[in-house]
């Protein structure tokens, strides 16, 4: 993906661009703000010398945030310099529980709420003066919560609404959950964009010899919920996609939820091709290794596990494991939450930087232009299909 991307920038910005990175997202942060730099330094632009482009290219689009804590635990937020008519972009990672604070003299982590009400410190602290309020969230906050089942609370709505009463215009996340939780917000921007061109474009680089075709390679969703996100790989791929439906015991609740009798296999036979397992999170990672030892069992080839984020709750353990019996091969995930540097040293991992597409999307919005093709990334996963087949560098 290129600056050429970008249809027509010739419009007028919104606002002076701003981008607030939060302490969670401190390194995206300087990746992103380093692309939109060489972007508008380099761009020739009719107008660029008017009014209307003033403060357009600069060093750096980073604006400073703090959201320092007492000796209780709590908290508060406040911005560096002024963004008066700014037209701001927050970005935040509210599954980095690298960061600590002390509370009553003890360490502690902090945790998704913990993030999420500092967002609403920083969004306080602009106190209404920026032209417009963007939030790029690419693990949605409370994502997991989406619906109600039962007498219970759908925190991830209520979460939407509270942001959008903040005066949060868009909100921008990646492999929501469950994208229909934007029904909370129907007069609000919401946009839940899939990594789908970055994991294959990845795959291929790491795999030079990996055949492309439907008597070689086959798409796979651990479960029903995912069904979408295979379909969309395997059509783009131009092959077969396979199911697991998982059996659960709802007479019990085991830390939280039903425990998985079985995984039911439903798709053509396997034997012999290569797997790529999508999901949209790995949290303890049992699901899909066992979903791909169940692949191995039916003699399936090289096994490739991609998840846009890699939580890993449990540790590497597992992960490492599967790798030395053989029934993983690669292991990918986005940096769009926090990386353990033993992840990053792991030699079947491999990391998908979405840096350069949260750029394009903020560039593109900020001219107040349509984002759709950079949405939809099926001709350049056919780009880089077409490189692979022919051997060339992409």
């Amino acid at each position: 993906m290129s600056q050429n991307d970008v249809k027509d920038l010739n419009t007028i910005p919104y606002g002076r661009l701003g981008i607030i990175a939060m302490d969670s997202c401190a390194a995206l942060g300087k990746k992103v703000d380093k692309f939109l730099t060489q972007w508008r330094r380099e761009r020739e632009l009719e107008h660029k010398g008017t009014l209307f482009f003033d403060g357009y290219e600069r060093d750096s689009y980073l604006i400073g945030c703090k959201t320092p804590r007492f000796g209780s635990g709590e908290a508060k937020g406040s911005i560096q310099e002024s963004v008066r008519g700014d037209d701001i972009y927050i970005l935040v990672d509210v599954c980095n529980y690298s960061l600590t604070y002390s509370l009553f003299g003890h360490t502690n982590h902090m945790s998704p709420d913990d993030h999420f009400q500092d967002l609403k410190r920083v969004i306080a602290a602009i106190g209404g003066k920026a032209r417009r309020i963007n939030v790029i969230m690419p693990f949605l906050y409370e994502s997991r919560q989406h619906r109600r089942m039962g007498r219970e609370s759908l925190d991830c709505a209520l979460a939407l609404q509270e942001l959008v009463k903040m005066g949060v215009e868009n909100i921008i996340t990646f492999d929501a959950h469950d994208p229909r939780i934007q029904n909370a917000i129907p007069l609000h921007g919401f946009e839940t964009v899939q990594p789908a061109y970055q994991f294959i474009k990845g795959l291929l680089r790491n795999e030079p010899d990996l055949q492309v075709d439907s008597d070689h390679l086959m798409v796979i969703s651990p479960d029903e919920g995912g069904m979408s996100r295979a379909i969309y790989i395997a059509n783009n791929l131009g092959v077969d996609m396979g199911m697991f439906y998982k059996r659960r015991d709802y007479s019990t609740i085991v830390n939280g939820r039903n425990p998985i009798v079985a995984h039911e296999f439903l798709g053509s036979d396997v034997t012999g091709k290569d797997m790529i397992i999508i999901d949209d999170m790995i949290s303890s990672g049992d699901s899909m290794i066992e979903v791909a030892q169940l692949l191995k069992e039916r003699k399936a080839g090289k096994i490739f596990l991609c998840s846009t984020f890699g939580l890993f709750t449990n540790g590497l353990e597992k992960f490492d494991w599967a790798y030395e019996q053989g029934i993983i091969d690669r292991l990918l995930t986005t940096n769009l939450v926090y990386q353990t540097p033993e992840l990053l040293q792991r030699p079947y991992y491999i990391t998908c930087d979405l840096s350069k597409y949260i750029a394009l999307l903020i560039d593109t919005l900020n001219h107040d232009t349509s984002i759709s093709h950079l949405l939809n990334p099926a001709e350049r996963i056919q780009k880089v299909l077409k490189k692979h087949q022919n051997h060339e560098k992409f």
